[in-house]
């Protein structure tokens, strides 16, 4: 089995085995037990691929919500540069 169709398989179970967990850490955590459990022949290395590839794919589908990159609170500077023409 290619990694690419793991990580689609475990992605599309992650209500089974996440149930309400909403909290980054506690996934991954989740993600490599279960990985560790179900597909223990797999490489450290493959691993590591696959927990990558579905955290990703949990972030892309906002599994775990938005966050706010920088600082909300801050002018924006394209709004300021545009001020002093």
């Amino acid at each position: 089995m290619s990694l690419a169709v793991l990580i689609a398989e475990i992605a599309d179970q992650a209500d089974d085995f996440l149930g309400l967990v909403l909290d980054r850490e506690q996934a991954r955590a989740a993600l490599a037990e279960l990985i560790e459990r179900d597909y223990f022949e797999l490489t450290p290395a493959d691993r590591l691929n696959v927990t990558a590839g579905v955290m990703a794919a949990l972030e892309e589908e906002e599994r775990f919500g938005l966050e706010f990159v920088g600082d909300p609170f801050k002018d924006d500077p394209s709004s300021a540069d545009e001020s002093d023409q």
